[in-house]
């Protein structure tokens, strides 16, 4: 049956191996979650670079074609 911890419902079994990996890393159970938050978020950041990186990448003709536009003087293109 889950319990309340730090005010959400937590199977005992997850809550005491949490407590158990805590103690390994010498850490609070409070740490040792804010330490697995931190890492989830980093790989967040880390995967959104990679996919704005990949978006760059394959549109990079449109961003140079639209800079080429911008430098091309208003009259060159009138007939």
């Amino acid at each position: 049956m889950a319990k309340m911890q730090l005010g959400a419902r937590v199977d005992e079994e997850v809550a005491e191996l949490a407590k158990q990996r805590a103690a390994d890393l010498g850490l609070s159970v409070g740490d040792y979650l804010a330490r697995l938050v931190q890492d989830d978020a980093s790989g967040l950041r880390a995967r959104a670079v990679d996919a704005a990186a990949r978006f760059l990448a394959e549109h990079q003709a449109v961003f140079d074609d639209a800079e080429h536009e911008r430098q091309t003087p208003r009259g060159a293109r009138a007939a």
